[in-house]
């Protein structure tokens, strides 16, 4: 998301790309552009245990390997983890290990040693441009009154509308195509944070808690899904989020404030029209407007410190631990205890019928696969 929204400060050189899904089409994809000789892999594992990115991580060292042979990957490997010794144990010279503290959650995480892709991105100058513009939001949220702290006023603008208008989702609209990933960048902070049913003493609670995150960059949002803002059944709340200063030429970029303004307008007044009833919109749908000078690496600093502080603060009304994710942690596990099932078959009475039902049904797909058939449905 980082290096994407500050890609007009980035070089030529070096060209950043992130491998992340489990999925092996996502590194098969990657690797044919690039040159072993001259790539460098960064495996960004806190605990360097996660199973998606270790079995990335193995599959990109036998490709240095068989490219450049195995003393080769020790120079082609660094590692970001709180676990230098499982990261030497991979074959990384502990001095190419940067440190990160253990308590930090991924999503988190990209001011620590996390950011290293961004700094070899965009420059460590600019890396520490990004620093400072969190920092000055940290400095705001400490300080500022309630009445004038934007992510006070962010969390709780969300929690009116959650608990008490019944919203269960909110839409983030970046106009602007460089920040592309910030929606999927805010779904992760926000519903793993406070995604939560139990608070922090125990108590299952009885109030709505993180809505469901989404949106995409305007105007490819208008073409998609803001007929539903305007005269859908749902209350949606909604954040534009605008640059002040954007690309060249100026007339597009007038074109694109233009049409966010707009947009935002439209969601709050609405228009009326007593002869076509199907042509009025209701209006009274309610939006933030983030304002950034321009895309520069201390205004995104501090967007997207704001929206951290906003998930905290709402935590804290909430009364949840925005920094744990259990659910998730119980999926990994599950997932540990299915794979032999599919790479060895056999019985599996502990798990559930549908479990169960599904295994068989994969089992005789590969079955049928290794005899060259298709089995019938």
């Amino acid at each position: 998301m980082a290096t994407r929204a500050l890609r007009a400060f980035g070089a030529p050189r070096p060209r950043v790309h992130f491998v992340a899904n489990g999925d092996p089409a996502d590194l098969a994809a990657t690797l044919p552009a690039l040159d072993p000789a001259h790539t460098l892999l960064i495996v960004a594992s806190k605990t360097f245990t996660t199973v998606e990115t270790l079995a990335n991580a193995r599959r990109a060292r036998e490709w240095i390997a068989g490219a450049l042979g195995e003393r080769a990957v020790g120079r082609h490997f660094a590692a970001v983890s709180a676990n230098v010794e499982a990261a030497t144990a991979f074959g990384l010279d502990a001095s190419a290990v940067f440190p990160m503290w253990d308590w930090v959650g991924g999503r988190y995480s990209l001011w620590s040693a996390v950011g290293l892709p961004i700094a070899l991105a965009v420059g460590f100058e600019r890396f520490g441009e990004l620093l400072a513009g969190a920092r000055a939001m940290d400095e705001h949220f400490r300080t500022a009154p309630a009445e004038r702290n934007i992510p006070a006023l962010m969390a709780l603008l969300g929690v009116w509308y959650t608990n008490f208008w019944g919203a269960q989702s909110h839409c983030v609209l970046p106009y602007s195509e460089d920040l592309h990933y910030l929606p999927a960048y805010l779904q992760q902070l926000e519903m793993e944070s406070n995604g939560k049913r139990v608070d922090r003493d125990g108590r299952v609670v009885d109030y709505a808690t993180a809505p469901v995150i989404w949106g995409a960059a305007g105007t490819n949002s208008q073409h998609s899904f803001h007929q539903l803002l305007h005269q859908g059944t749902l209350l949606v709340p909604s954040d534009f989020v605008l640059l002040a200063r954007g690309a060249e030429p100026a007339d597009a970029h007038a074109m694109l404030t233009a049409n966010a303004l707009a947009q935002s307008a439209a969601l709050m007044a609405g228009k009326d029209d007593p002869q076509a009833p199907h042509r009025a919109l209701p209006g009274n749908q309610p939006s933030s407007t983030l304002l950034l000078p321009a895309l520069e690496p201390r205004a995104l600093g501090a967007l997207l410190a704001a929206y951290e502080h906003k998930v905290f603060a709402q935590g804290v009304i909430w009364n949840v631990n925005s920094f744990d994710q259990w659910g998730v942690e119980h999926g990994k596990v599950l997932a540990r205890g299915l794979l032999p099932r599919l790479l060895e078959g056999g019985e599996a009475p502990e798990l559930d019928v549908s479990t169960r039902a599904l295994l068989a049904r994969l089992g005789g797909a590969e079955r049928a696969r290794r005899r060259g058939r298709v089995p019938r449905e």
